[in-house]
């Protein structure tokens, strides 16, 4: 009868503890993100986020707290002899926060650690070929997102993206798209959205701009958009973030319902910032 009465206890204190956790958690992070910003982390910020200038004040202590919390909750792992820095660990967790000023309230919730090698790095690759034949390759990449719990990137590709902010790559961005993609189980070029409503809008205007975008480049024909955009939705919708910070103008110029829906999603305008 007592280890009956304790078992039960014991349930009840899991199904409480269960029912409290989003509670618990956005307390815990609240209480990071109102920790003092360094000044050295700050400096860092400005020299290397140049867009940080123009968001407005408000915008600008938000993305402090999100720096604060990615720090708090992700690890940071050096691949291939780099050494982890603060300048390194602060531009990654930067501008991964420039995605999640919307504040829809989720720090990319599956991924647990960001992989940073000094430059390209090699990593394998399976491809079927036919029906029963396995083929393993190895590709040289520069980042790549793993819907399971990690992001794999390029110190030399970040550096090189830091000082060419208004070229549409940028591979921070790129990749935790992906796991905003990726947040519903399923990296379909569809993140998670506010109402059910705004599902339907999304799939018209991407499904258009993608396939739009697949003819321009079976054309021949310059895009503003990365032509990496038409191997799959899931790449599109990565790009399509990239140019939306990157190349805002002339993305809300040549593909102004691509560029609302963004807007909307993401909750910034990046022209105004020009």
């Amino acid at each position: 009868m007592i280890k009956a009465i304790a078992f039960l206890l014991a349930i009840i204190v899991i199904i409480v503890l269960i029912w409290l956790m989003p509670t618990l958690t956005w307390i815990r992070r609240q209480t990071i993100k109102d920790k003092p910003f360094p000044s050295h982390w700050l400096a860092i910020i400005k020299q290397n986020i140049p867009i940080y200038f123009y968001l407005r004040e408000p915008l600008q202590k938000r993305l402090q707290g999100h720096v604060n919390v990615i720090l708090a909750e992700k690890q940071f792992v050096g691949c291939g002899g780099l050494q982890i820095t603060d300048e390194i660990k602060l531009t990654i967790a930067a501008i991964a926060s420039l995605l999640l000023l919307n504040e829809r309230g989720e720090y990319y919730p599956k991924l647990c650690s960001i992989l940073v090698y000094p430059s390209t790095y090699v990593a394998k690759q399976i491809q079927h070929v036919g029906n029963y034949v396995v083929e393993e390759t190895k590709v040289a990449r520069l980042g790549e997102s793993w819907s399971r719990d990690r992001i794999v990137l390029s110190w030399e590709q970040i550096e090189r993206d830091i000082h060419n902010w208004n070229d549409g790559h940028n591979v921070i961005l790129h990749e935790f798209a992906h796991q905003l993609d990726a947040e519903n189980g399923t990296a379909n070029g569809v993140p998670i959205l506010k109402q059910q409503s705004d599902y339907i809008a999304w799939a018209l205007v991407f499904r258009e701009e993608y396939q739009k975008l697949r003819k321009n480049v079976e054309r021949g024909l310059k895009t503003v958009i990365d032509p990496y955009g038409t191997i799959n939705p899931a790449e599109f919708f990565a790009v399509a973030t990239e140019t939306f910070f990157e190349k805002s103008k002339p993305m809300a110029l040549h593909h102004p319902a691509l560029y609302n829906q963004l807007k909307r999603y993401y909750k910034l305008d990046p022209v105004e910032w020009i």
